[in-house]
């Protein structure tokens, strides 16, 4: 079964105005917002776990008025886009496999990737598979595991939380996850896409598919991943949070395994939690507007 939040529970989101726009992906329809002028360079911009596009609804003016289009998709599950309702319909390949398909259907390339998250799972792994299509990333808060290192133990706490909670809160998940007071109101719009529990099968089963062993299914593709990376010498920033225990450290391992991180200028972010995005959305997109516009 394939489920379809209704359109009125998107109505007057705080902050959220922009105009839906969708690609049919087999019986999947996936939504992405679409926003600045069609000529501008493109900003991919990818939202993680248990977030959707509202996550990037104050980095998208920002981006626009400096002329560039933003392009940000919901995941499979997520926001506007169709939710399966079998938890065993998720999976990483099925994830990356709907990216790209999405990629196909829009026929996006030069792209600048942003990343958050499992945002960066799935568009690190697509760099890592199609080099081609990005002329530069920013990984904010995100890393591409292959199982080889143990996971943080913040990482199992939340992995347990999420099999185990009665309700999946998804707005109180994104709220406790940020340095900074998120508002009621906000809260309610992260929980916008999901009437009750039915819809949350995608969000209940991303925190399972992160490779945390060595023979992880995703495992060998990500470790392939890792080679094209190695070499990638296009512009990488990373800008991560200084209050995010999930991936903290992770900015300097990329920094140090991917020549394009080089001679770049990485931030942190200052009071800023795993929801870079919600914690500190204008400075990041000011950062990324000045890396999309550096030679």
């Amino acid at each position: 079964m394939i489920l379809r939040t209704p359109d009125d529970r998107f109505a007057a989101l705080p902050g959220y105005s922009f105009a839906p726009h969708y690609v049919q992906l087999g019986d999947l329809r996936m939504h992405y917002l679409d926003e600045g002028p069609r000529d501008g360079a493109v900003v991919l911009c990818l939202h993680g776990e248990p977030s959707w596009s509202y996550l990037y609804r104050k980095m998208v003016p920002i981006l626009v008025g400096a002329g560039l289009r933003v392009v940000a998709p919901d995941l499979v599950g997520f926001g506007r886009s169709d939710k399966p309702a079998d938890r065993a319909a998720y999976t990483y390949q099925a994830h990356v496999d709907w990216m790209a398909g999405f990629l196909d259907a829009t026929a996006l390339r030069d792209l600048t990737l942003v990343c958050q998250d499992w945002g960066g799972l799935i568009g690190l792994r697509l760099v890592g598979e199609q080099p081609e299509r990005f002329a530069r990333v920013v990984a904010s808060n995100t890393f591409l595991p292959t199982g080889d290192q143990k996971p943080p133990d913040a990482f199992f706490a939340w992995q347990q939380f999420s099999q185990t909670t009665p309700q999946f809160p998804v707005g109180m998940i994104v709220a406790r996850g940020c340095a900074r007071p998120v508002a009621p109101e906000v809260i309610a719009a992260y929980d916008a896409p999901y009437p009750d529990e039915s819809y949350k099968a995608g969000a209940r089963q991303f925190p399972m598919l992160v490779p945390s062993r060595p023979d992880d299914p995703a495992s060998a593709p990500n470790r392939a991943a890792w080679e094209t990376l190695r070499r990638y010498d296009k512009p990488f920033l990373t800008a991560f949070g200084d209050s995010d225990p999930i991936t903290r450290g992770a900015d300097r391992v990329l920094q140090a395994q991917i020549p394009g991180c080089a001679g770049q200028p990485h931030r942190t972010l200052e009071k800023t939690g795993h929801f870079s995005q919600e914690d500190s959305g204008e400075e990041l997109a000011s950062i990324v507007a000045a890396f999309a516009a550096r030679p």
